[in-house]
């Protein structure tokens, strides 16, 4: 059993009497020993009984005034340490109670009102927070429920784990309703879906995209684009599947492409007969008169001839169309026709096509079909092969030949009610059905005009969203002086340069950028490009930068980068590590591109001046080793590794100039405009909008670079 402090206490003075007691004893027995008389004896017994009692009164009156003043009211403060801690009481600790504890209660209060303070702020801090959170997924749900593809997020075992309004109305049907946790093949077929996904499987490529075109339910046409999320646990093949319901386009582009193919067919006739008429006139009259109206016949028909190749490469590029794998339209084919108990031997080299993988299935199959039925044919062979720049999709059979006007009727009848009619679907790829009989074999061929070494497509954009949606809630300010420093945009740059001299001809020959709104560098808006600078690029420059006259070979020229970078920094305060030097080059280009770099100006050199002293080094190095921010060897002397440390260096020198209570940028404009003169030259140029407010008694000058300066 643990024993308390008091019941601990208690026995450590009834251990301090006992002992006194013992000594005591000890020390009559030896006089009893030396001194033995009946007189001596009962002396002693006196003394052992008034020495005793009275040790044991004395013992038990420090004991008392230890239990009252020590052990109690260090129970009672402990006890209410604890109250504080555990049950948010928050009133004072009574310090009447434990008052001979010296400044231990003083102490004890300050720590547990401390306690309260930083639980009432973290609980502030996390209501806020939790707020703003449930806000933004407020907004996110509305966003993407109003984004108008369908999107779904599916396990790996392609069962629905999110989907969005799109998604509900596009996929539900009277039976059955969009579920979390249901088969998404309860909604979609799964031929193209389950090839699709097993192709990103394989291709083990992170952010690879595939499209496809899908079927769902009251014969609809879906295309869909999809991605592995890269998941962790029980379920790493999830994937993200957007879908386009591309029904009624196709039908548009189906119904566009008969009424001007009729159009053509009907013309054509016309003109013939047309020239034949006028022809029979010329010969009639023999005026002349009639030349003239052949001449127009004749310039009609050319001008229709022009038209038909542009209908002709108009046609596939209107029709919804993906890259398609080979081997994947080859199973698929197969996969349709063994339901019919049809056996399909497929060969398919390596490449990829653009076409709508359902159409031309459903056109195969549904020769196949047809060809089984009149001919009992009941083995073919399907085969995609490279063919002289193009693709040629072959069905194979062992029989004669279909005659001409048995395969024009099978083009004209519907496949089935979902499909487009097989001559249709020819058309939309902008090619014919040709039929050819070699050693007792048949085969007809269909060529697909636009194909590809197989590769994955890559993902352009990195999988993340980006958004703050405290952005909608930031003031408005007529002057940005008045602007809040974390209220403002901010474009942080640097340029890495051919040489020190811009006035003797130097350039730049790389420039980075990276934004940083409402207190935070956003992650993927960023600038940065190499800079053909129109001259060579000395050694010595090389060595710094690393960049090469090789590098920068095919490189856009430095107006192109500068004309680009003005509209990448719009509206934002510029901010830059000895900002004169980088912004003198691009000030030059100003009369040149007809622009104007109005922004306000930040210098990191002066920022670092206020925060730290004037006497401390201002160089990048030594403020980012001051500020804790990385700046490693490997980045060091790169626009956008010197980009990033400038960001992340401001942002903490913005949070330290916040405490010292500059919150506006006039403000802390005024206060850099003390530490000018740290920067060798003349005094920066903050903002040009701004000159006669910051110092209305100070002659503003351009500054120009210098080696010191360059060397910061």
């Amino acid at each position: 059993m643990r024993l308390g402090l008091r019941s601990r206490i208690l026995l450590f003075f009834v251990a301090i009497a006992a002992g006194a007691t013992g000594a005591l004893g000890l020390g009559l027995w030896g006089a009893y020993h030396h001194a033995a008389t009946p007189e001596v004896v009962e002396a002693l017994l006196q003394v052992a009984a008034v020495g005793s009692v009275g040790m044991f009164v004395i013992v038990a009156c420090i004991w008392l005034l230890f239990d009252r003043h020590l052990a109690r009211p260090i129970e009672a403060i402990a006890s209410a340490m604890r109250a504080r801690a555990h049950a948010k009481v928050e009133q004072e600790i009574d310090h009447h109670e434990v008052r001979y504890l010296g400044d231990l209660a003083a102490a004890a209060s300050m720590t547990t009102a401390a306690l309260s303070e930083t639980r009432n702020a973290l609980a502030e801090t996390v209501a806020r927070e939790t707020a703003r959170l449930s806000a933004d997924n407020q907004k996110l749900a509305q966003l993407l429920a109003d984004v108008p593809p369908a999107v779904l997020l599916c396990t790996g075992r392609h069962h629905l784990a999110f989907y969005n309004s799109s998604a509900q109305e596009m996929l539900a049907t009277a039976e059955i309703p969009v579920c979390l946790g249901r088969s998404l093949f309860d909604y979609l077929s799964d031929g193209a879906l389950r090839s699709a996904y097993q192709r990103l499987v394989e291709m083990n490529t992170p952010d690879a995209i595939l499209e496809f075109v899908c079927t769902a339910p009251r014969r609809r046409r879906l295309a869909g684009r999809m991605r592995l999320t890269g998941g962790t646990g029980h379920d790493a093949g999830a994937y993200v599947l957007t879908l386009r319901d591309v029904t009624e386009e196709v039908a548009a582009c189906a119904r566009r492409d008969v009424l001007l193919s009729d159009v053509f067919l009907t013309i054509r006739p016309a003109i013939e007969a047309l020239k034949e008429s006028a022809h029979r006139l010329e010969v009639a009259s023999g005026d002349g008169g009639e030349a003239l109206i052949m001449r127009d016949i004749i310039g009609l028909e050319h001008a229709v001839q022009a038209l038909e190749p542009r209908f002709e490469a108009c046609q596939a590029d209107s029709w919804p169309m993906a890259w398609v794998d080979a081997s994947e339209l080859a199973h698929q084919v197969r996969s349709e026709l063994s339901v019919s108990g049809i056996a399909v031997d497929i060969d398919a080299d390596a490449l990829a096509a653009r076409c709508n993988m359902p159409d031309i299935v459903s056109l195969f199959a549904h020769l196949a079909r047809q060809i089984a039925r009149d001919r009992a044919v009941r083995k073919f062979v399907f085969s995609v092969r490279e063919f002289q720049a193009e693709g040629r999709a072959s069905l194979e059979w062992g029989g004669p030949a279909l005659s001409v006007g048995l395969l024009q009727q099978w083009l004209r009848e519907p496949a089935d009610d979902q499909s487009p009619a097989p001559d249709a679907i020819l058309r939309a790829h902008r090619t014919t059905l040709s039929s050819s009989f070699r050693e007792g074999r048949s085969s007809l061929s269909m060529s697909l005009q636009q194909v590809k070494k197989l590769q994955p497509v890559p993902a352009r954009l990195p999988r993340t969203v980006t958004y703050d949606f405290e952005l909608l809630s930031l003031p408005r300010y007529d002057r940005i002086a008045e602007a809040r420093l974390d209220d403002l945009a901010y474009v942080v740059f640097d340029t890495e340069t051919t040489g020190l001299f811009p006035e003797r001809g130097d350039e730049i020959v790389q420039i980075a950028a990276v934004r940083i709104v409402n207190g935070k560098r956003v992650e993927g808006e960023t600038f940065e490009s190499l800079v053909n600078p129109g001259r060579r690029i000395p050694a010595a420059s090389s060595a710094v930068h690393r960049i090469t006259d090789t590098m920068v070979e095919d490189a856009p020229g430095a107006a192109d980068v500068v004309r680009r970078f003005h509209r990448f920094c719009e509206g934002a305060v510029l901010v830059a590590h000895n900002a004169p030097f980088d912004m003198e080059f691009l000030y030059r280009r100003e009369n040149e591109l007809r622009i104007s770099f109005a922004n306000p100006i930040l210098d990191t050199v002066l920022l670092s001046a206020v925060v730290f002293g004037r006497q401390q080094a201002h160089t990048l190095d030594a403020l980012c080793q001051r500020l804790g921010v990385s700046l490693t060897e490997a980045v060091r002397h790169t626009a956008m590794g010197d980009a990033v440390a400038t960001a992340d260096a401001f942002l903490r020198l913005q949070a330290i100039i916040a405490g010292r209570g500059l919150e506006r940028l006039g403000d802390l404009l005024a206060e850099v405009y003390r530490h000018r003169k740290l920067v060798p030259g003349s005094p920066p140029e903050v903002t040009r909008a701004m000159k006669s407010r910051l110092a209305p008694h100070s002659k503003q000058r351009r500054f120009h670079p210098t080696r010191h300066a360059r060397g910061a």
